[in-house]
């Protein structure tokens, strides 16, 4: 029974989302149990059991097992016993999965939902073909618990990995890839696949097929499919023995076995609209799929995951304290849910919190408090030991005193002993002193002897040095000499002469005998001594004789001997190398010798007379060394003397030093004590402060954590609120806290905020508090920044930083996720450690970057890795990552909120406020600016020196080693210490006083700065109305700057001030109507008087809202009652019981009660704002309480009496229109600043900006944006861009996919733009366009202005003079005003909407251009005889040039009559008029007409355009609701209603309210049997059951829509986008789009419920009681069918008709509804009609004039009938068109019924 019960929750209980189906559930299994086996087995179906088949261990091998013996665990499913088990084994198994799955770490806590959920995933896994769908938010735990159940069933996992391409084709690989483990080689696993992985929504049909039938057609190739069932065939042999192996059995196997292993498992996210569609749309996700629902984390998940990560975290506190704590995490996670849903009811901002936020809340808790901890235990510390040094300091001054006379004893002693031994050493210097003299004496005698001898020594090696080139040639030339040279020459017989005569001269040179000198026979000289030579040769050492000879033996007489040999002209080197070979070196080494003697001769007495005086100064040197041997003695004795005396000394020294060291250590020990007096005394309170600060720690970083994970998305409201909510639930459990515990102080030092500030923060607690979730949070920040204010700081932040590392400024990469370089920045910068910024994101972020966000690394090594795509990137130490969004309201998902720290950094009216004061003084008082800047550079400086003397101090205190009193540096350090310190108090107090001159300057001009801010926030409220209103405060701030240099100088400071703001304010009003359409432009200008009006305090908070509201939220049955007479409409009454709350007006209800009758005449006037007020109001009350008063009596006059209002305030100009000049906005753009023009009906710029080109000689091309344009486009672009000219770019909401890169062409541009080059942008409102392109583009809009004043003035500014003199004929000035008072009207009428055209016709520039060039060409063409032929100009203007659009026949008719009413002789005549005070000028140029023209009254009457005045009334109640209706919804939407209501209890009451009221279904066969017993085939009774299936339909749809809300906002189903969207119109009173599509317009939701009773109560009257008497025709769906019905039935009760001859006619009765007791004999009777424009006399059933402020006529019953004639108008008849909605137009006219006019 308990495994039944189980299998049967899990099957159908798992799919319930709310309790109340599970109890349902539970107590019918019980029942069941009770019913079949009696009460006796219901015990064991009342309990929660769960079945799981991972209890049991593999068995353990022991060795004498079986050889088939199974190891394997055992797979027994079975209950498990208790929670404390099944989590031991849980904790086992997650041990053993980190171990093994690298880069994968879970840490999960096993809460009893975690384990729940894990046992159905392990279940759903383990059951062959178990697929799961896991829904809930993310970070519920869903992928890791299915990870681990993968793990505990030994199932592999696999996750797609996304790139930026990836697509379909990647998914079909990976589906291969998975078939191929799963169906081929039999592997089991798990398929994770996230909502996160959808990038294109094909991705779930093939996943819908996988779950609906196991296959995905055309997976694999045919070849590839062959391969797999190939490998198949010995697998299913074995199997499947008996099945044979054909190809069909082969597939069905593989796609069976695939089904079996593969295991999908879908993690989705219930949050949106996606979910439900997806459910929709892919059935198979939810029948082929066991469901988990992922509920928010009970509040005892939240407790147990707290306890498991603090479990082993120290907290100084007690343990019931940090048990306190566990539970306060879980509280604080889950009022930040809470706070999430009143956040979205109050302001409509998506926040959200999820597990995940949770454990980033708790891992931030542990990281903060360490931080803190460590820091105050080490300051604690620090001052600790300061103070501990400082008492020792104390103690050690006695000591030393007493050391001090001891030592001074010992020194006198020590003085008397070193005397004594001075006077010893006196002697015995004197003695050594004269043995010095004498030896001195010896050394100057040896001196000069050894200068003398170092002279003669220098002269004769001067002399040598000459014979030294000759002395090396003749060596060289002796090295040339071998030894086998001279063997050679010994062997000849009889060697050349030139050889032997060689040798005689080697013989003379070693003085050998010779022969007997004889002349030789044979040549003029000596016989040569040959036999001698032989002798000389023959010695061994021949050659070395030479090299060694000896050159002072040479004398004259061998020289002279030698002579006659070298005179001969052969003997020289050169022929001697020809006859004697290398021998010849002999040659010149003979001749050398005699060149040495030369020059040795004079060199030989100078080495004589050197022999004799180097003896001399031996001598001298011997008889100095024995004078110095005395000395030396004497000096020993002196030493020896010296030595005592110095060691008399050194202890004399040593005493005095130890005396001086104590004197020293003294003075240090009392300077130290004197100077740290004041610090002792702080740092002992300062001691007590830590240990308190400690103890309070667990509390202050318990908010200051919360703050950091959760209040980034809120506003400061609401932070405010979740901090005071934490301070009592800290205070109501008892944790220690600061109580005011500036968070802001303890985050971040003032000194680092000074610096945000400089680098460009705003300097409001909002932004500081933005700055610090930005750069304290553990996870990434994602910042809306709208203004792009935080982008800025962080730019500059960042450039700041990377300077102070020596890097460049430029490191910070910046980005956005379209780049196409976006995976290159994201890896570049994580791998090289570099800042990254991504900036501009949507809604949605690259899946890319999950893994970075999450903080996913991986550690190898001392390195961190993370998984970028398909790569492995280190992270880098420095990488730094910010992602913002200019959105202002974006929709994250819960899983972007939980992977980011998302930080709202919309700039705040005070931060802007502060800035535009800076700016002002920068250029008002520029020197005062600095001054200020700098001052508080100087007071962060000042401020953190101070700070780090202190730390510096309070270092070196605990660093010294040993006594304090010793360390002379820690002196120096307090003499710095304290000099700095006063000096830098000194500055402080400096900049104090200069802070309080300089802030009291800048106050001056704060007004200043305050309309600036009161501006832009205007500016930026309007992008809530349009969202095509998008200024950037970039903009915004050239406006300002411009505004301060252009405005009127003044030396009066206040009179400055008044020139600035009124400069600005019109600047900015210029500025921001140009880019508004026409509807808007009065709204904004309103709108800015009422906020400046407001911060000038003229005007109340409470009286703005009664002017917005009036009596709308308040309930008549509770307000006092009206007057009897029914003339005060019941709203008008609401309006002034809400007024009367104002003081001025508290007793008017009263007054009106009393006075009625002056009330009533005031109101019928035609303009009662223009005549005195009854009651004495007139004078009592100013122009806006005059507003308020009349919006309440009157609202078609509120928009006269705003105007007034408006012109009081601001003046005159702000009421006119601004004439759109092309010209002037061309020079305001530049290269980078398109021009973006929002297009409607009628306004095409291009002929404008075309004739400006042609004008200014540019070439100007266009092209219409659409599907493949964009290839022309980028081509213009480029070429353009290059060689300049204008591009047009028209329709750009038809190429919103090229926008994008439009921007990035336009402002970071790849080529040199060419200065001419413009971009001109026209486009429809769209909601997708990029918010980028419009905040750096002019926006203008080309309508044409409101009233004929500005119209007419609109055109005359458009024509020259030339084109006014361009004819000379009288009749062209007249015609040509006449045409253009023609386009003003038309395009007027247009305003009225159904009154003043059935269609809504686009009549433009165009249509008037060509009307005037026609006038032009006929007045040149005519006879001047003849005149105007008038006919033609009718027709060409009344049925081509502007009639040529008009499709309505009535229009048409319309059109030609203001043609024959305008265009006529009688123009000419002085004395007409168009209308009362609207004539034609007689003027002659330009300037005089528009001169004219200012003359028109500003305010139009309806006659001018040929309407009654009730026109007007119509036309501007519907204006002034629009407008207050716009104001109201872009004021914050509050979530407090009637009596304190939220919204949704207000909707579910009137939901529950409208449920009950709500008619039954029809029931169809019902109906049916109804219709045949009527008659199945009367047309009438057949168009009754397609009215009656329509109403069906109808109340279907409400009644779903209403219960899904009921059950929404009970929680029970999630909150859909329409779900939402019919919330929010039904609180607002308006009918949800769902229901008016497929029903009836109605103004309310009240009238429009009112209409489904009504007409289900005709419809079913009809059916089931029978045909009516008299039919209510506006109750009908489709009432042409109804009139075609009673044609067909009147045709078929006369023979021979045919229906298509067969025409409507009506009759007018004098009959109420009431009156009609039958049906006519023939047609029917039908009522609820009613005039529009004319009233109804029913005495003489005739057309009148409506009666003033009467804006619609009841008409009486008509009968309505057919004839069988063609119809014959009556002339006294008029044709009149009926319309089933008042917003009439062509194509609704379904009859014309005729009236006597």
């Amino acid at each position: 029974l308990k495994l039944w019960k189980h299998e049967s929750t899990r099957v159908i209980a798992d799919r319930f989302t709310n309790p109340e189906d599970h109890t349902w559930f539970n107590r019918m299994l019980k029942d069941l149990v009770e019913e079949d086996l009696g009460n006796a087995y219901t015990s064991h179906v009342e309990e929660d059991n769960y079945f799981v088949s991972f209890l049991r261990d593999a068995p353990d091998a022991v060795g004498d097992e079986p050889d088939d013996a199974d190891f394997d665990v055992p797979c027994i499913y079975e209950p498990i016993e208790t929670f404390e088990q099944l989590e031991a084994r849980l904790i086992y198994f997650m041990e053993q999965y980190n171990e093994s799955v690298r880069g994968a770490f879970l840490d999960m806590v096993f809460f009893r939902d975690a384990m729940t959920h894990l046992v159905k995933i392990s279940r759903i896994l383990q059951t062959p073909r178990g697929n799961a769908l896991l829904v809930g938010v993310g970070g519920s735990g869903k992928q890791s618990l299915t990870k681990l159940a993968s793990f505990i069933a030994g199932y592999k996992t696999f996750q797609i990995t996304l790139t930026r391409s990836y697509n379909t084709s990647n998914l079909m690989d990976d589906l291969k890839i998975l078939y191929r483990a799963t169906g081929m080689n039999g592997t089991p696993m798990s398929f994770i696949f996230t909502d996160n992985d959808i990038k294109d929504e094909a991705f779930l049909e093939y996943l819908n097929n996988i779950l609906s039938s196991g296959e995905v057609s055309n997976l694999f190739a045919r070849d590839e499919m062959d391969e797999i069932l190939q490998e198949l065939i010995p697998i299913m042999k074995k199997e499947m023995p008996r099945h044979p192996p054909t190809p069909e059995n082969l597939y069905d196997y593989f796609l069976s076995r695939a089904r079996n292993n593969l295991h999908i498992v879908l993690c989705f996210s219930p949050v949106g609209e996606k979910f439900r569609n997806r459910a929709l749309k892919f059935p198979g996700l939810i029948s082929g799929c066991t469901m988990d629902w992922f509920a928010r984390w009970p509040k005892d998940a939240l407790i147990a995951v707290a306890r498991h990560f603090l479990s082993n975290f120290k907290i100084e506190c007690l343990p019931e304290t940090k048990e306190q704590v566990v539970f306060a995490m879980g509280y604080i996670h889950d009022g930040v849910a809470e706070a999430c849903t009143n956040y979205f009811e109050r302001f409509r901002r998506s926040t959200h919190v999820t597990p995940k936020s949770y454990l980033s809340f708790i891992g931030n808790y542990k990281e903060i408090y360490s931080e803190k901890s460590n820091q105050i235990n080490e300051l604690a510390n620090r001052m600790n030991t300061g103070l501990d040094k400082l008492n020792e300091a104390s103690e050690s001054v006695a000591t030393l005193s007493q050391e001090l006379v001891t030592k001074e004893k010992e020194l006198e002693i020590s003085s008397a002993k070193a005397e004594k031994v001075l006077a010893d050493v006196t002697v015995q210097a004197e003695s050594a002193e004269v043995a010095k003299k004498e030896v001195q004496k010896i050394k100057d005698k040896a001196q000069a002897i050894f200068d003398s001898i170092s002279v003669d020594k220098a002269l004769a090696e001067e002399k040598l040095e000459a014979a030294r080139p000759a002395l090396e040639e003749a060596e060289k030339a002796l090295q040339t000499i071998k030894p086998a040279d001279i063997a050679t020459v010994r062997k000849l017989q009889k060697p050349p002469h030139l050889i032997m005569r060689i040798m005689d001269c080697v013989l003379l040179l070693f003085r050998r005998s010779i022969e007997s000198v004889e002349m030789d026979p044979d040549r003029p000289c000596v016989k040569p001594s040959w036999s001698h030579s032989l002798k000389l040769l023959s010695g061994g050492n021949f050659l070395q004789s030479l090299q060694n000879f000896n050159k002072d033996t040479i004398t004259d007489e061998t020289v002279e001997l030698l002579q006659p040999y070298f005179d001969m002209p052969d003997y020289n080197i050169t022929i001697a190398k020809n006859v004697c070979g290398n021998v010849a070196g002999l040659c010149s080494w003979t001749k050398a010798m005699c060149d040495y003697y030369a020059i040795n001769k004079e060199v030989l007495p100078l080495k004589a007379n050197l022999v004799v005086q180097e003896q001399r100064l031996e001598d001298a040197n011997a008889a100095k060394n024995a004078a110095q041997a005395q000395l030396d003695a004497k000096e020993a004795e002196l030493d020896k003397v010296r030595k005592k005396y110095d060691e008399a000394m050194q202890e004399k020294q040593d005493l005095k030093n130890d005396a001086d060291t104590c004197k020293r250590r003294m003075v240090a020990a009392k300077t130290l004590i004197d100077g740290l007096g004041g610090e002792k005394i702080r740092w002992t309170e300062q001691s007590k402060e830590f240990r308190a600060q400690i103890e309070r720690l667990v509390g202050d970083v318990l908010m200051a954590t919360g703050f950091l994970s959760y209040c980034g998305p809120f506003n400061q409201e609401y932070r405010k609120l979740l901090i005071k909510n934490w301070q009592k639930e800290n205070k109501s459990r008892g944790i220690p806290f600061t109580f005011n515990l500036d968070l802001i102080s303890m985050l971040a030092e003032k000194t680092t905020i000074a610096e945000w500030n400089l680098q460009g923060l705003p300097s409001d607690e909002l932004s500081i508090q933005n700055g610090i979730i930005c750069t304290k949070s553990t996870r990434y920040p994602l910042i809306i920044d709208p203004q792009g204010q935080g982008k800025i700081w962080i730019k500059n932040r960042e450039a700041a930083i990377l300077t102070s590392e020596g890097k460049s400024p430029k490191d910070l990469s910046v980005t956005t996720l379209n780049h196409k370089y976006f995976r290159n920045h994201l890896e570049d910068c994580l791998s090289q450690g570099r800042p990254l910024m991504i900036e501009d994101i949507a809604e949605e972020l690259d899946p890319v970057l999950d893994n970075v966000l999450e903080k996913n690394f991986i550690k190898s090594g001392k390195t961190l890795k993370v998984k970028v795509g398909d790569k492995e990137l280190d992270v880098m130490k420095g990488f730094r990552l910010y992602i913002t969004t200019k959105l202002a309201n974006p929709a994250y998902t819960p899983e972007i909120s939980a992977r980011t720290s998302i930080i709202d950094f919309t700039v705040t009216i005070k931060g802007l406020e502060d800035q535009l004061l800076g700016i002002v003084i920068l250029t008002e008082k520029g020197e005062l600016e600095k001054e200020r800047t700098s001052l508080i550079e100087d007071v962060t400086a000042n401020k953190r020196k101070m700070d780090e003397l202190e730390e510096n101090l309070l270092y070196k205190l605990t660093s010294i080693q040993g006594s304090l009193v010793d360390d002379e540096s820690l002196i120096e350090v307090l003499n710095v210490t304290k000099i700095t310190s006063e000096e830098v108090k000194q500055k402080l107090v400096t900049a104090g006083e200069t802070e309080v001159k300089i802030n009291s300057a800048r106050e001056e001009f704060r007004p200043v700065a305050t309309r600036g801010s009161i501006l832009y926030f205007l500016i930026v409220e309007m992008s809530y109305v349009n969202v095509m209103y998008q200024t950037s405060i970039r903009q915004f701030l050239a406006l300002f700057d411009d505004s301060m240099e252009k405005s009127e100088k003044s030396p009066i400071t206040t009179k400055r001030i008044n020139n600035i703001i009124d400069y600005l304010t019109y600047a900015v009003w210029r500025y921001q109507v140009r880019g508004l359409y026409e509807e808007h432009k009065f709204l904004y200008t309103l709108l800015l008087t009422l906020k400046i009006s407001l911060q000038n305090n003229r005007i109340k908070p409470n009286e703005f809202m009664t002017f917005i509201k009036g009596g709308a939220a308040l309930d008549l049955k509770a307000c006092p009652p009206k007057p009897k007479n029914n003339w005060i409409s019941d709203m008008t009454w609401l309006n002034l019981v809400e007024l009367s709350k104002i003081p001025q007006f508290g007793d008017i209800l009263n007054q009106v009660s009393r006075n009625e009758k002056a009330w009533k005449q005031w109101y019928d006037k035609e303009a009662p704002e223009e005549t005195p007020i009854p009651d004495g109001y007139d004078n009592a009350i100013d122009v806006f309480k005059k507003l308020l008063l009349v919006r309440s009596w009157c609202p078609d006059r509120t928009l006269a009496q705003a105007r007034k209002f408006i012109v009081e305030a601001l003046g005159q100009k702000y009421v006119d229109g601004v004439i759109l000049d092309f010209q002037e906005m061309w020079m305001e753009s530049d290269i980078n600043t398109p021009l973006i023009c929002f297009l409607s009906m009628g306004s095409d710029p291009t002929g404008l900006i075309e004739g400006l080109a042609k004008k200014l000689k540019v070439d100007c091309r266009a092209i219409s944006m659409g599907q493949g344009q964009e290839v022309h486009a980028r081509r213009l672009l480029s070429q353009c861009m290059t060689q300049g000219g204008w591009v047009l770019l028209q329709n750009c909401h038809l190429g919103l996919n090229f926008m994008d890169e439009l921007l990035m062409t336009v402002t970071e541009p790849a080529v040199t733009v060419h200065d001419s080059f413009r971009l001109w942008i026209t486009t429809e409102v769209h909601p997708l366009f990029p918010i980028n392109l419009l905040q750096i583009g002019i926006k203008y809009t080309n309508e044409p202005p409101q009233g004929v004043k500005a119209g007419v003035k609109r055109t005359y500014s458009g024509i020259t003079q030339d084109q006014l003199d361009i004819s000379n004929m009288p009749q062209w000035k007249p015609m040509l005003y006449t045409v253009a008072m023609l386009h003003t009207v038309v395009q007027e009428r247009r305003k009225f909407g159904p009154l003043g055209w059935n269609i809504p016709y686009e009549f433009n520039q165009a249509d008037l251009t060509a009307s005037i060039q026609f006038i032009q060409n006929h007045l040149d063409d005519i006879d001047p005889r003849h005149g105007v032929n008038w006919s033609t100009v009718r027709y060409m203007i009344g049925e081509v040039q502007y009639g040529g659009r008009v499709t309505d026949d009535f229009d048409k008719r319309l059109l030609i009559t203001f043609c024959i009413e305008w265009f006529r002789d009688e123009m000419f005549q002085s004395s007409f008029r168009f209308y009362d005070k609207y004539e034609i000028p007689s003027c002659k140029t330009i300037q005089q007409h528009l001169d004219f023209i200012e003359k028109l009254p500003p305010v139009d009457t309806p006659e001018v355009f040929g309407l009654h005045t009730n026109a007007n009334i119509t036309y501007q109640s519907k204006t002034t609701k629009d407008i207050l209706d716009t104001i109201l919804n872009i004021q914050p939407k509050e979530s407090s209603g009637v009596m304190g209501e939220t919204r949704e209890s207000i909707v579910l009451r009137m939901a529950e309210d409208m449920l009950s009221k709500l008619p039954e279904d029809y029931i169809p066969h019902q109906v049916k049997e109804r219709i045949n017993e009527m008659g199945a085939l009367s047309s009438m009774n057949i168009f009754l059951k397609q009215e009656i299936d329509r109403m069906q339909r109808v109340i279907t749809c409400v009644r779903g829509t209403l219960t899904d809300l009921k059950l929404a906002i009970e929680g029970t189903i999630i909150m859909s986008e329409k779900l939402r969207e019919a919330l929010d119109y039904i609180y607002d009173a308006k009918v949800p789009p769902t229901w008016s599509k497929i029903s009836w317009d109605s103004s309310t939701i009240g009238f429009w419920f009112t209409d489904l009773l009504e007409r289900n109560t005709q419809f079913r009257a009809w059916c089931f009681h029978g045909r009516p008497h008299v039919f209510w025709m506006t109750g009908f769906f489709n009432p042409q069918g109804f009139l075609t019905a009673m044609r067909q039935e009147v045709t078929r009760a006369h023979k021979g008709w045919a229906l298509d001859q067969v025409v409507l006619n009506n009759e007018m009765t004098r009959y109420g509804k009431d009156d009609i007791t039958a049906p006519p004999p023939e047609g029917v009777y039908v009522h609820g009609l009613f005039l529009d424009g004319a009233g109804w006399d029913r005495r003489n059933s005739r057309l009148i004039e409506p009666p003033a402020k009467v804006l619609s006529t009841p008409l009486p019953v008509i009968r309505i009938f057919a004839e069988n004639q063609v119809a014959v108008y009556d002339p006294k008849m008029y044709r009149c068109p009926i319309y089933k909605k008042t917003e009439e137009n062509g194509s609704d006219v379904h009859c014309y019924r005729q009236s006597q006019a």
